[in-house]
Formats: structure tokens, sequence, C-alpha cells
């Protein structure tokens, strides 16, 4: 019987079958088996040296293997060290979180108060900024406080607007286009009368744009609502929130006319609020609204002193007796206050609209926060993070990946 290969060349099958020839080929089979086992070897051992940066020399390897495990064959002495590089990497990886820090690393009993909700120009995702409807649909939301921006008006009357001191600085909230398209790119609020104001409308560009994608989420009722909304007067808003007994913090644009600071201040004493309740920002004449307005409660901000880290922030605030300040997420999300509560320090975060956000300010103390979604924070009742949810998390994973990975590797052992 004769067997032929690729060139042809006849091989007889007695040869074959040799016994020795026969041994001769399983030997140099086995012997390329052993190779390339032990190049793949080498091969993850050169990823591990350079994964680690350091040079590809593994003659260390066939020392350290030798002094420890001389009588392990040399192919199970690389799989073993190489087991045990890993088993080391992976125990830093699975035992990192234990030096993680967050405020809400903290047990249940430790968690501070939630903190109060203060409405960012009313509730502007379920009604026009800075309208009466805006404000109204807070109170829903239980917040402590409305937050708003004061003009005045050419006839010296306050009113609310954010928008100022740019040209056109009424045409995103107001239909001042159509109106008074002569005075569309006026960039100052003393260019109109509070009759003028008055007429424009400032609810149907909401429903237009929907800046915050939630129009379709309202009532044909709350809808045709906001379409007709007007400009309201810092009057107006002040007694809607003495009815209520919620206090008000505002900012000025700008403070620094001729006498408008006595303007506003002169409206705030008209309106009977409790003078309490005026949470009073702007820093501009602050000395002398403390003559004149005795028992507005001030709030702090933009002090040259006010570093990014809220821990430095609140010893320099203590140590000069100022005890409520109104500071962005940016500087207050360095270190947890919650040590500083017992020394009646009141912290305002504004710019807080999200639940992960809000949780970790709750959890680091924040007395409150400034927010476009109060309907949102107000149902939660307890941090999304906390302590226990953190623990479980990490040993899930951690004994997945253990039992993912040791599966693994005793399949390719």
């Amino acid at each position: 019987m004769v067997l032929r290969v690729n060139s042809n060349v006849p091989v007889c099958l007695e040869f074959l079958l040799n016994k020795r020839h026969k041994t001769a080929l399983a030997t140099r089979y086995y012997d390329k088996m052993m190779i390339s086992h032990v190049h793949h070897s080498l091969q993850l051992f050169a990823l591990f040296q350079v994964a680690l940066g350091e040079p590809l020399d593994l003659h260390w390897l066939h020392k350290v293997s030798q002094t420890f495990i001389p009588n392990m064959p040399h192919l199970l002495r690389s799989k073993f060290l190489i087991a045990v590089a890993f088993i080391a990497v992976s125990a830093a990886i699975f035992l990192c979180p234990l030096y993680i820090q967050s405020p809400c690393l903290i047990e249940v009993h430790e968690l501070p108060e939630k903190p109060k909700l203060i409405g960012h120009r009313g509730a502007p995702m379920l009604a026009p900024e800075n309208t009466m409807m805006s404000f109204e649909k807070s109170i829903a939301c239980g917040v402590t406080a409305f937050e708003t921006d004061i003009q005045l008006s050419k006839d010296r009357i306050p009113f609310l607007m954010h928008d100022n001191n740019f040209p056109g600085f009424l045409r995103r909230t107001t239909d001042i286009k159509d109106k008074f398209p002569e005075k569309a790119n006026s960039r100052d609020s003393a260019n109109f009368t509070w009759e003028e104001l008055q007429s424009l409308n400032a609810g149907d560009w909401f429903v237009k744009t929907d800046p915050f994608h939630s129009v379709s989420y309202l009532s044909e009722d709350d809808i045709e609502a906001a379409r007709n909304q007007t400009i309201p007067s810092l009057l107006q808003l002040l007694n809607l929130a003495k009815e209520h007994n919620i206090s008000v913090i505002f900012d000025i644009y700008s403070p620094e006319k001729e006498n408008e600071t006595d303007d506003i201040v002169k409206t705030i004493l008209h309106s009977g609020i409790d003078r309490s309740r005026v949470l009073w920002l702007p820093p501009t004449k602050r000395e002398h609204v403390k003559k004149i307005a005795p028992g507005f409660t001030h709030f702090y901000k933009d002090i040259t002193y006010l570093h990014t880290q809220i821990y430095t922030a609140f010893h320099r605030f203590l140590a000069l007796s100022c005890r409520k300040c109104n500071l962005s997420v940016s500087k207050s999300m360095i270190v947890s206050d919650r040590k500083h509560r017992s020394s009646n320090v009141t912290v305002n975060i504004w710019g807080v609209n999200e639940r992960w956000l809000f949780s970790l300010l709750w959890c680091s103390g924040a007395s409150s926060v400034t927010t476009n979604s109060c309907h949102i924070l107000k149902d939660m009742d307890r941090p999304d993070w906390a302590l226990r949810t953190y623990k479980i998390i990490w040993i899930t994973v951690d004994i997945a990946s253990i039992v993912i990975i040791t599966g693994i590797y005793i399949l390719q052992w």
C-alpha cells in the first residue's frame, strides 16, 4: 500500500509505522506544543511588563521559578506565576473601592436633613420663567423660597426679568418685536414704562420653544395658561410670598443706578412681608440696606476670600461672622460641610437640577438648593446613593467578577 503527499513522493506505509520513526514524530509534535504554550505564556508576560512600563527581561522569571518552585514543570511554573501576578492585580482592583471617598458613604442615621428647595425663577420646567404661574407651580413643589431677578422700569416700578444689559434683552421671553418693534433692540429696562411692560406677552415663547422639553407633559389648561402670562411686578411676587409664608431671594440689575436699591427696598417694606423672609443677595449698598431696612436676612456671594474649597470658605465665614452664603455648584463640590451645620452656617447651592447632584449635596449637608426641577427633587425621600447601596453594588460586582474570571482561568488552564 502506498500513500502520496503533495509532492507526489511515494511513502511506504511500513516506513511510517516503524516504531522508531513514529516515536520521533510524536516527540517533535510534543516539542512544538510545548514551544507554543511557552510562547503564549511569554506573550502574556510581555504584555504585563509593557503595561507596567518595565524593561522586558524574563531572565528573572526563570530564576524565581527555579528558586521557589524547582520541582514544578517549566510550563506549569509559568502558568503559576502568571496566576499569582493576575490575582495580585485583581485583588488591588477589587479592594480599591475601600479608598474611595464620598459624602454619601455614611450610615443612614448620619444622613443630614434634606436640603430645602428654592424655585429658580419659579418652576421654569412647568411654566414660563419669572411669571406668576411659574412661582405658583413652585409652591406645589414645597419650595421655601422664590429666586428671581429684579429690574426697574422707566417709572421706577420693580419688575421681574432675568435677561438684562444687552441689545434685545426682552426678545427671548416676550413678544417685544411684535408690540414695540422700534424698541426691540433696546438694552435698558429704563426705556420702558411699566404699562408698556405689562402689555407684553411673557409666556407664548415657552410653549413655542419648549426650552426644557416639558411642554408635552403639561395639561391643555396649563399650556393655555402659560401662553397668556405677563411680566409680573416685584410687589405681586412679594404678596404671593407673604400669603404662603415663603422667602424671596433675588439679584438686582443693575444696582449701581441712582436710587435703584432704595426704590426696591421701599417696595419690599410697602408689601408688609416679614423682613426675615427677604434674603438680600446683591452686594452693592449692603451696608446702606442694613441701615434703612434692618431685619433682612443677608446672603453673601462672590467674596474675594471665598475659595473653591467649601471647607476653607466655611472657616473664613465663621471667622468673619458671616453665617449665610449662596454658592454655585462649582464652588461647593469639594468637601462635605456636615460638621458646620452645628455652627448655624447656612449654605445655599444654586444650579442643582439633577437627582445625582442633589443626592451628593444632601449627603454633604447643604442647607438648600436653587433648582429648575423642584417637581422632581420634591419626591426624593432619601439620596439615590447611600452607604448600603454602595456596599451592595460593590460586593455583588466583585463576587460576579471573581466567579467569571476564575471560571475562565480554570477552563484555560
